[in-house]
C-alpha cells in the first residue's frame, strides 16, 4: 500500500491479530471448562490447575511478544521524529509533546510537521486529532 492515509494506515498481522488471538481464548475457553468439569467430577483437578496455568502463561508470553516490540518501536520513532525536527528547525520537539503525540506526528509531511508540532502543544491535540489534521501524510509501512 503506497497511498497511506488516516483510513488506511492501521495495519494488522492476520496470523497473530486473528489466528494466535483465536487459539488462545479458545485454549482458555476450553481449559476453564476442564477445570470446572474436574472439580465436578472430583478428579484430575491438579493436572486442570496447571494446565490453566499453563494457557496464563502462554498468554502473558503472547502479550508480551506484542508490546516489548512496540515499546521499543515507540522509542526509536521518537528519536527519529526528535532529530527531524531539529533538522527541519534547529531546535529540539518541545518537551510537552506526549509519546503518543510524537507517534502521530510520523504521518506529517516535512512542510507542515513543524507547524503541526507546534498546534499539537498549544491545542493539546490527540493522537487522533493529529492525525485527522494531516494534510500531507508520509507513510509509515514498518510498523504493524
Amino acid at each position: 500500500m503506497d497511498n497511506q492515509n488516516y483510513k488506511t494506515h492501521v495495519k494488522v498481522d492476520p496470523l497473530y491479530h486473528y489466528v494466535l488471538l483465536l487459539l488462545l481464548v479458545t485454549t482458555l475457553t476450553v481449559s476453564i471448562l476442564n477445570i470446572v468439569r474436574s472439580i465436578n467430577a472430583g478428579e484430575d483437578i491438579l493436572q486442570s490447575i496447571l494446565l490453566l496455568l499453563m494457557v496464563v502463561c502462554i498468554i502473558i508470553v503472547a502479550i508480551l511478544v506484542r508490546l516489548n516490540p512496540l515499546k521499543n518501536q515507540d522509542r526509536t520513532i521518537r528519536a527519529e521524529e526528535n532529530l527531524r525536527h531539529f533538522v527541519l528547525t534547529g531546535k529540539l520537539l518541545d518537551s510537552n509533546l506526549s509519546k503518543g503525540q510524537i507517534i502521530a506526528l510520523r504521518f506529517a509531511g516535512e512542510q507542515e510537521f513543524p507547524t503541526l508540532c507546534e498546534r499539537a502543544v498549544k491545542e493539546n491535540l490527540s493522537p487522533d486529532d493529529i492525525k485527522k489534521a494531516i494534510i500531507s501524510w508520509k507513510a509509515d509501512h514498518h510498523r504493524i
